[in-house]
């Protein structure tokens, strides 16, 4: 079969003739017509090509707590879109009819990098989220993407595993504000068992993110029961984000539910959610939410300073609002302390609203 696609830059040739592609660490070497493992990035000829650029798997206007970003422009509307593919191969995957899906007829929407910015500001989106699938492995569509959205004063926001070479990286992020990725586990076995990968590359981009960048940073752990949801490994995880990231950037618990191939294992006991909600606070880090279940607290900012209730979230609809912008940026209404984030003077209206949208080719 032919392969045709989108010309391609992080790659090159080896001694025996075949291409490495160098965007992720898989480092996948292909023969003419072959396919690295994310399906999507393909050889033809003597290039390798983005076969997905242009073409979705469909956008969506989302609350942006959805993401979940907690801290960047709350209560605001962000258009949401993905492709087909993954670079990794995560057993317990909760998006696997896309990120798995090697059937490209699902890819029913065609869209130009304009056009997407374009619908955003008619749609009264702040932002632009790549998600639903690993962006990375999209990396020419999305950067094109957040290029047309900056020039339009629309955000960018990457939901991300972070699985992505340092160049490939740099290039992937030049344009985008926010980001969430997903720790998965903090144990190189857990990332080679079951997502097929490995941990310090995902490390590397935390650090590059957050002390190379000015992008906005949160994380999002899934915790699963017998895997990832030991207390020692929790302790090592939340130290590591405290004493290398910092205390401010914000931790998402996730509950997990039986999906793809581990349809076996139960789900996310809330008390496992809230015991690692305590383990990393007690480690220092000030914003930890709880996600996937309904937990008001959990799901609330406090002030780190004074504990008042900053933001009060149900769902993702927000009721309490005590933060306060002044020349410094946001600070507690109450107490004063700095509230790290990007915040304006009162939140959006979006709620929990979830509304597909046909942008025109």
């Amino acid at each position: 079969m032919e392969i045709h696609g989108h010309s391609t830059e992080h790659w090159h040739g080896l001694p025996d003739g075949r291409l490495q592609c160098d965007v992720c660490p898989r480092f996948c070497k292909l023969r003419d017509g072959q396919r690295g493992l994310c399906f999507v990035r393909s050889r033809a000829g003597d290039e390798i090509v983005l076969t997905t650029y242009g073409r979705s798997s469909g956008f969506c206007i989302d609350p942006i707590e959805k993401k979940p970003l907690n801290h960047f422009l709350p209560g605001t509307p962000v258009l949401s879109f993905g492709t087909a593919g993954c670079n990794l191969a995560c057993k317990f995957c909760q998006n696997w009819d896309m990120s798995k899906s090697r059937e490209f007829d699902r890819l029913q929407d065609r869209a130009t990098p304009g056009a997407i910015a374009d619908a955003a500001v008619a749609s009264g989106c702040r932002s632009v989220a790549y998600t639903y699938n690993d962006p990375v492995i999209f990396l020419e569509y999305a950067r094109d993407v957040a290029a047309a959205c900056r020039e339009r004063d629309v955000k960018n926001v990457a939901v991300t595993a972070g699985y992505v070479t340092d160049a490939a990286r740099r290039d992937f992020f030049e344009h985008i504000d926010a980001a969430n990725v997903d720790l998965k586990a903090f144990t190189d076995r857990f990332y080679w068992k079951v997502c097929g990968g490995h941990l310090q590359p995902v490390l590397d981009t935390l650090v590059y993110l957050k002390h190379e960048t000015d992008i906005w940073l949160e994380l999002t752990t899934l915790l699963i029961p017998g895997e990832n949801d030991h207390e020692a490994e929790v302790h090592a995880m939340t130290r590591w984000i405290a004493d290398t990231l910092g205390p401010d950037v914000p931790l998402h618990f996730t509950a997990f539910h039986p999906d793809w191939k581990m349809l076996d294992t139960p789900s996310t006991p809330i008390a496992t959610l809230t015991r690692s909600r305590d383990i990393a606070i007690g480690n220092g880090l000030r914003y930890v939410y709880t996600g996937n279940v309904h937990d008001f607290e959990g799901s609330s900012t406090y002030c780190h300073a004074c504990g008042e209730r900053l933001v009060g979230r149900d769902w993702y609809e927000l009721s309490t609002w005590n933060i306060e912008i002044g020349d410094a940026g946001a600070a507690c209404s109450k107490c004063g302390a700095a509230v790290a984030g990007v915040f304006e003077e009162s939140p959006g209206t979006w709620g929990s609203r979830r509304r597909p949208v046909r942008i025109a080719a």
